[in-house]
């Protein structure tokens, strides 16, 4: 049991207890929980899921003397774990899309999934996948569903918001970890959601419900009525047709960003830094790229198209949305496009803010990119070079950047709406501060435009 820590997130559920040794997760099955996997195996669910990709891939590791588990599983590391709250429509759907059409599948196996919880869904190579394997257990006939109320805080609350009232309704997840409360849900919909029977029913009446009764007393409740498994099909098959149906039309303000600057990119300069990315790229041999600020991901994917995990973050849910949905039409792998603000990315929260890491905290990166992406931190949000520079150089040893000088007509459209106060935002000054963080290993004037490409890497790099 040397260096044994368990996850901070994981005191939750002591059926499936996460731990880590020596930066390698693993999960622990408790021997309360041995019947239920047993079940798990025998009746052919485990092997299905697998094979269809909807259940992480995991290997049993026999246990060492004295360890607290019956049975140890190491499963397929994700390369970096998500949030509902990061997720971009299409992403969060695909996620309740897969949670019921587990459960339906568990049900014709005799069982059920006894959570029904957001962050029990990662999404690996452009698809959802399950990734808590203690989340099922033996079907009691006649029980209703126990998860339900969590299904419905944790995805149908938050999908109903993002699609009938804004789309980034789903950043209540942040705030409410057990998902968005239905009565808060229910008072923000719109009034014509009444007259929906679905939406009446699983939000409305379900909120009235919620209030009446206190949560200590729901799971006695629930436990004391009656739902043959027909009915329970039925709801899950109701609840399956209604949110596929479920539309976002991603109308973003980065939507048509390469459209748009076509008068800072002509054709060969934009073909230029292409060739300049992908070479530094294959010089650095990186494992994993951050394109911050990366959009629809048209330079991440010259990462991920050689083999490396990237992670595209933008703070436009349409950009992103059109992103996820060509990974997704493409069957492309190795990218994970998620919504992010960069000057205020994903904190650390939940109990004593150790459940869900900070952004940083999920991952290093080898290469960071911030392309275009310079005037936007330091002129549009007042963001010192220093500030920007040192939060860089904490993220990862190799910088791609793009300085985008004030000439620039993007910078300009920035300086049309305030005094422009930005004296120390010039190239030199640009120079001078990084500097101070990295070593210039390669800058690269782009053709037919006044940006200018850099290569850096982090001082205490050899």
């Amino acid at each position: 049991m040397e260096n044994f820590q368990f996850h901070p997130a994981s005191f939750r559920d002591s059926d499936g207890r996460i731990f880590l040794i020596e930066k390698t997760v693993y999960r622990g099955l408790s021997a309360a929980y041995l019947p239920h996997y047993e079940k798990l195996k025998q009746s052919g669910l485990m092997d299905s899921l697998l094979r269809s990709g909807k259940l992480i891939e995991h290997e049993v590791v026999i246990p060492q003397e004295k360890f607290p588990f019956p049975i140890i599983l190491k499963p397929q590391p994700i390369p970096y774990i998500s949030y509902p709250y990061e997720w971009s429509f299409s992403q969060y759907k695909d996620a309740a899309l897969l949670t019921l059409s587990i459960q339906m599948e568990a049900l014709n196996k005799g069982m059920t999934l006894k959570d029904a919880s957001a962050y029990n869904i990662q999404f690996l190579n452009g698809k959802p996948v399950l990734i808590d394997i203690a989340s099922f257990e033996t079907y009691v006939p006649d029980l209703p569903w126990l998860a339900y109320g969590q299904f419905c805080r944790h995805f149908l609350a938050p999908l109903l918001l993002m699609s009938k009232c804004n789309v980034e309704s789903h950043r209540f997840m942040q705030t409410f970890l057990d998902g968005i409360p239905l009565p808060l849900a229910s008072s923000m919909l719109p009034f014509s959601t009444r007259f929906s029977p679905f939406i009446q029913m699983h939000i409305h009446l379900h909120a009235r419900s919620t209030k009446r009764y206190q949560v200590a007393s729901e799971g006695k409740k629930a436990q004391s009525i009656k739902m043959p498994l027909l009915n329970l099909k039925g709801m899950i098959d109701s609840m399956q047709g209604f949110i596929h149906k479920l539309t976002w039309k991603p109308e973003g303000v980065w939507r048509d960003y390469y459209k748009e600057t076509q008068n800072n990119y002509e054709v060969q300069a934009f073909q230029t830094k292409q060739t300049l990315i992908a070479r530094w790229i294959s010089l650095l041999n990186p494992a994993s790229v951050w394109d911050l600020g990366g959009n629809m991901g048209v330079f991440s994917r010259l990462a991920s198209e050689k083999g490396v995990f990237t992670v595209c973050f933008d703070i436009d849910p349409a950009a992103v949305e059109m992103n996820y949905l060509s990974v997704k039409a493409q069957k492309a792998q190795n990218l994970l496009p998620l919504v992010m603000d960069l000057t205020q990315p994903s904190p650390a929260i939940g109990w004593a803010n150790a459940e869900r890491q900070s952004m940083a905290e999920r991952g290093s990166p080898d290469i960071v990119m911030a392309l275009a992406l310079i005037h936007h931190l330091s002129i549009g949000n007042n963001l010192p070079l220093s500030h920007t520079a040192a939060w860089f150089a904490s993220l990862a040893p190799f910088l791609i950047i793009e300085f985008v000088p004030k000439i620039d007509s993007q910078v300009q459209v920035l300086l049309t709406t305030r005094k422009d106060i930005f004296t120390e935002y010039t190239q030199p000054d640009f120079e001078e501060v990084y500097s101070r963080f990295f070593t210039l290993v390669e800058k690269v004037q782009i053709p037919q435009s006044e940006r200018i490409m850099y290569l850096w890497k982090r001082l205490d790099i050899v």
